[in-house]
């Protein structure tokens, strides 16, 4: 084997080591970010399904997003390639709760901060979200938004069920006439959990039965 290719296989550990020494402690900081932001995701989650998969998501976007801040960050002309690279990126998966979009937009801040090795402004940011979370968490406010559906048949107790719902804040939505039955729709607002009402409207003649539905997924009534 010729001297020249010995010399070119021959690797300068030293400055292999120099490299990646710098980059180990922001890989470290990102992963224990990213648990923290999984953690926390899956203790603040509220949905109806949960997705055990985007938590994951989540702590491993963490780490990815700091590995691109650290290898832009060392060079310009890498830097604009990777712009250029990511701006033909289309993301066809639709985010429809906004906490879950709050959660992915804190996955990527706290890559970005943690690339640029500013571990404290991650970890500040960290314990003002969590302190906020666990703030709204236990705030219960005392009114609640429903979605009001009665069926019925006919529209002689149309005025007996306005009386009812006039002592609450409602705005009819819809109003479904299908021969004789009738479907009505109302926004609601309900202090206290207080659901007399409730039986009030049942009681009515020719109700066929009442639904309350909660915004965020609940259903009673």
């Amino acid at each position: 084997m010729p001297q020249n290719l010995l010399d070119s296989l021959n690797v300068d550990w030293n400055s292999v080591l120099a490299n990646i020494v710098p980059s180990v402690l922001p890989l470290l900081v990102s992963a224990a970010m990213g648990l923290i932001i999984y953690f926390v995701y899956s203790r603040s989650f509220k949905g109806v399904v949960f997705n055990h998969g985007f938590s994951i998501g989540l702590a491993l976007m963490t780490i990815l997003t700091t590995v691109i801040t650290l290898a832009i960050s060392s060079n310009i002309a890498l830097s604009l390639g990777m712009v250029g690279a990511l701006s033909i990126v289309r993301y066809r998966a639709a985010i429809k709760d906004p906490m879950d979009l709050l959660f992915l937009f804190w996955a990527v801040t706290t890559g970005i901060t943690t690339g640029a090795r500013m571990h404290h402004l991650a970890l500040l940011s960290a314990v003002l979200v969590i302190v906020i979370l666990l703030f709204a968490s236990r705030y219960d406010p005392l009114n609640k938004m429903y979605v009001l559906i009665v069926h019925y048949s006919g529209e002689d107790i149309d005025d007996e069920l306005r009386r009812i719902l006039r002592e609450r804040r409602f705005q009819i939505k819809s109003k479904t006439i299908r021969h004789d039955e009738v479907e009505l729709a109302a926004e609601i607002r309900v202090q206290r959990e207080n659901f007399a009402f409730l039986k009030a409207i049942r009681e009515l003649p020719s109700v066929n039965n009442v639904t309350l539905v909660q915004y965020n997924g609940d259903f009673s009534g």
